[in-house]
């Protein structure tokens, strides 16, 4: 019974720096979809059709990692029993590389809408500066999700919602003005085209405040809905 109780804090000990482990791929995940925003933001500004296509590929180096933290986490389940924190953390950071893997599908939609309108569109200005505007939004809304995530600070993951709000502001404006577009039918297409990207910056937003939710739920345990008004400390449904 001796030798059995004195390998148990080996055994923590290990089991932690498997789930540090996971922890830092997964947030790295989030590092790999802010390279795809800048790809993307700048093919967007620069109608860059072959820098679109690189964030349409590049796209397997997030869908990799989804696949390989979910199976590490299987892995880590299937060896050990987290219980309390360690539980509400392991089920965090499954939440957490699902916003990740779907931010990075919103990179790639982006992405295929840029060619759609050919190397010269007919472009309106005023929608363009506005999707740029969404896009370096959406930005700081990931690197502020993560490092949110990374420091457990629950007022810096709650403060995201606030972001946000000018995201959807900026993507009712930009369907406004597609609506007013005009009567000539390639500005209308190209016009409609772009609500589509600024559908797909508002999604990146939308899944940047959820992971900051789940900053709260591991820090106490309660769930957080800040962006669908629900309030502060919302009791868990699970865990």
């Amino acid at each position: 019974m001796a030798a059995r109780t004195a390998h148990r804090p080996e055994a923590r000990a290990h089991f932690r720096a498997q789930l540090a482990a996971i922890e830092e791929r997964t947030l790295g995940a989030v590092d790999i979809v802010v390279e795809q925003l800048d790809r993307v933001l700048e093919a967007l500004e620069h109608q860059d059709v072959e820098l679109a296509e690189i964030v349409v590929h590049d796209d397997d180096r997030v869908d990799g990692r989804y696949l390989e933290v979910n199976q590490d986490v299987l892995s880590l389940l299937a060896l050990q029993a987290p219980v309390a924190g360690d539980l509400r953390l392991v089920a965090a950071l499954l939440h957490v590389i699902k916003h990740v893997e779907r931010m990075g599908d919103q990179c790639v939609n982006v992405a295929k809408l840029i060619p759609l309108s050919g190397h010269e569109p007919p472009r309106l200005e005023g929608i363009v500066a506005r999707l740029l505007a969404m896009g370096r939004f959406a930005r700081s809304e990931a690197v502020q999700a993560r490092r949110a995530f990374a420091e457990r600070d629950v007022e810096l993951a709650r403060s995201l919602a606030v972001q946000d709000r000018e995201i959807n502001r900026l993507n009712r404006e930009i369907f406004r003005m597609a609506l007013e577009s005009g009567g000539d039918y390639d500005v209308r297409e190209w016009a409609m085209h772009m609500t589509l990207v600024a559908r797909a910056f508002e999604r990146i937003g939308d899944n940047a405040v959820d992971i900051g939710e789940q900053v709260v739920f591991v820090r106490t345990g309660l769930f957080h809905e800040p962006a669908d008004g629900a309030p502060a400390g919302t009791p868990a449904k699970s865990l």
